[in-house]
């Protein structure tokens, strides 16, 4: 039979147990495989249990596109929702989430609308092109605010494009023991908020934000207490990162741990899930230009310190700055998380991630995303280099590679 794993597992268990290898077209099928019969149990598994036929990832270094590298702006005590008074402007902050920005936009965003909106103005600047910043300058627009966005790039050249792209709410948040009392709650609001408003665009033309399934190949029993059912070893940096995936089990799918027979993997065991990913290229493309549609503005401007605020004709600003407010507003409690991806040119043909070696791959429109992950969240942290690794890239998308090659597969 198969095992349903409770949604009260930890983020990183839930998000590896989300990502995934499928087979399509199996020469021969995998040992133990099963065949799909339209009305019948199948290997103890009901048909639309059954795990499809699946394309493979092309796991090739000359498939390389390009390699990127994001610095998450993780804060201890979470992200900065504040307000303060700089000179004469009201200033709204928003910004330090973590791994989590795209996946809270909308609720951390609905609170910054409501903050900036308090005192009645209704002329609006919003510092910040990434993901908090498109965001909230859009709910800015539909509150009818007169918004305008100052940035010194675009979003596409933002670090929000670089990320993952994976509904990932509480990955990075906050620190145990550093939150101020009633986080907990508040993060749960901005998640459930989030999640209500991504619904709204699954299934747009371009999909912009789509649920895909994930799976995790591993050969160890499932509560043996290793492999990917492992308790998460302690990091050097000391630094452990809170979870709350418990307070959304009734939003977040349950994961399945299939057993030999019931997948293709070469691998005794496979868990599957499914999850959200947000394909950043069209969706960031879909909110900007919704953005302008409805009278929103979007001009190059370039701050250097908070004093620089005192061009701008607006008396509330709203501060969506990520990680550059480490240096704009001298704010040491940001710690940069590094995570580098290696994009392979896209697979129209593939739509399920992968997990495997600490490796995480997902299928995007606008490539497929490889990214080694680590052993634990701490992977990179405190690391503030920007600069592409390649063998790092390559010895990724190899540890994927050596799973592909224990089957073979038609087209691989």
């Amino acid at each position: 039979m198969a095992f349903e794993i409770d949604a009260r597992t930890s983020r990183r268990r839930l998000l590896a147990g989300l990502g995934g290898l499928g087979l399509m077209g199996v020469a021969g099928c995998a040992p133990g495989q099963m065949v799909r019969k339209p009305g019948l149990i199948t290997n103890g598994l009901a048909p639309f249990d059954v795990v499809p036929p699946l394309a493979p990832f092309r796991m090739k270094p000359d498939r390389i596109s390009k390699i990127t590298v994001c610095l998450r702006p993780f804060r201890k005590a979470g992200p900065r929702l504040d307000v303060e008074t700089v000179g004469d402007k009201t200033v709204v902050h928003n910004y330090g989430h973590g791994g989590s920005g795209w996946s809270l936009s909308w609720g951390s965003g609905t609170i910054a609308t409501k903050n900036a909106l308090a005192g009645g103005e209704k002329d609006i600047a919003v510092i910040g092109c990434g993901a908090l910043g498109l965001t909230t300058a859009t709910l800015l627009r539909r509150a009818g605010a007169n918004v305008t966005i100052y940035a010194s790039e675009r979003t596409p050249y933002t670090r929000s494009a670089r990320a993952t792209g994976t509904w990932s709410p509480d990955s990075r948040i906050a620190a145990v023991g550093a939150t101020a009392p009633g986080f907990e709650a508040l993060w749960e609001e901005m998640c459930r908020t989030s999640y209500k408003a991504y619904q709204t665009y699954v299934g747009l033309s371009g999909a912009p934000v789509e649920w895909t399934d994930r799976y995790t190949p591993f050969d160890t029993p499932p509560g043996s207490g290793s492999g990917p059912d492992r308790a998460t070893p302690p990091d050097a940096n000391a630094v452990r990162f809170v979870n709350y995936a418990d307070r959304v089990g009734d939003i977040t799918p349950r994961s399945m741990v299939l057993e030999p027979g019931q997948h293709p993997f070469p691998t005794r065991y496979a868990r599957r899930g499914s999850s959200m990913q947000f394909n950043v290229a069209e969706y960031a493309h879909l909110l900007t230009t919704d953005f302008l549609l409805a009278g929103g503005k979007i001009e190059t401007m370039t701050f250097n310190t908070p004093a620089d605020l005192a061009v701008l004709n607006q008396k509330v600003v709203v501060n969506c700055t990520g990680y550059g407010a480490r240096a704009l507003w001298k704010d040491e409690s940001i710690i940069p998380v590094r995570g580098q991806i290696a994009w392979l040119i896209p697979q129209p043909e593939v739509n399920y991630g992968l997990y495997y070696k600490h490796v995480s791959v997902l299928p995007r429109r606008d490539g497929i995303v490889v990214q080694y992950v680590g052993e634990t969240e701490a992977w990179g942290y405190n690391d503030d280099n920007e600069t592409a690794n390649r063998a790092e890239a390559e010895a990724a998308i190899a540890a994927i590679a050596s799973l592909y090659g224990q089957v073979q597969l038609k087209g691989a």
